[in-house]
């Protein structure tokens, strides 16, 4: 069935866009799990539609606010395959995508409360827990691939001091935040620039978000490497997903659909 806040194209056309193998288009799913997976499925038929099949990354949740786990879940596993199957590069998200640790004063504390919505789980943990849980969640996913992890991404986007140690400790490929993706180990950045992203929770932030991707459709073409990131909790907001739509339009036309690893070779 046709998805009519979709666009209109031609059966198996894609948006004209630059060949320059230096202008990149990262895109990815967050928050995939099994709670999520029907809002990941519209989003990837979404992501298809403008991108070319597979041509963006998805972000799993181990156990998603601790309700959702994906040891025992042979179906996910298989889903999980079958997407990594297809060229979906696959990332570590966190391990419960909730902040247990809150701080309760400094700017951790304002970060955990003005920047996500308690989702901050990496932002005020110990290295040691830190350690323990992204290499739980890596061991575990990458025995459902069958293949490495492309890296992780901190719910969120907001890491602790502990949460940074610990990835240069566990050999993860690639790292990223709201600034920047950077490499592991030795911290070398690889891309800088903003992420553009939507958030559902308010309609404070689905106006602001909406504008703010505005103003990237303007300004952000003259990087080298944009980064758009889509969330289950967009599927369900139809202004949200015009914009999500025109930025993508807007992107693909200047910027090459890529895969985070091709920013490390």
């Amino acid at each position: 069935m046709i998805d009519p806040t979709l666009p209109n194209a031609a059966p198996g056309t894609q948006p004209a866009r630059e060949t320059a193998p230096a202008r990149r288009l990262l895109v990815s799913i967050h928050d995939v799990s099994p709670r999520s997976e029907t809002a990941v499925d519209a989003l990837a038929e979404r992501l298809d539609r403008h991108l070319g099949a597979a041509r963006f990354a998805m972000l799993v949740i181990p156990d998603h606010w601790r309700e959702a786990p994906i040891a025992d879940n042979r179906a996910f596993h298989a889903r999980l395959r079958q997407w990594a199957g297809l060229g979906i590069e696959m990332f570590l998200h966190g391990w419960c995508h909730r902040d247990e640790t809150p701080a309760r004063q400094g700017f951790a504390a304002f970060k955990g409360k003005h920047m996500t919505a308690g989702e901050g789980e990496f932002l005020n943990l110990s290295r040691g827990e830190a350690v323990r849980r992204m290499g739980e969640g890596k061991a575990l996913l990458e025995d459902i691939l069958g293949a490495p992890v492309a890296g992780f991404i901190a719910p969120a986007w907001l890491y602790g001091p502990g949460a940074l140690d610990a990835l240069d400790e566990l050999g993860f490929a690639l790292a990223e935040d709201h600034m920047k993706v950077w490499t592991p180990g030795n911290r070398r950045v690889v891309s800088r620039g903003p992420v553009v992203t939507w958030a559902s929770r308010s309609p404070g932030r689905i106006r602001s978000s909406i504008g703010f991707a505005g103003l990237a459709r303007r300004v952000l073409p003259v990087l080298p490497t944009v980064r758009v990131a889509v969330h289950p909790g967009d599927v369900t907001v139809p202004a949200l997903l015009r914009s999500i739509d025109a930025t993508l339009t807007r992107f693909a036309a200047s910027h090459r659909p890529a895969r985070y690893a091709g920013l490390i070779g």
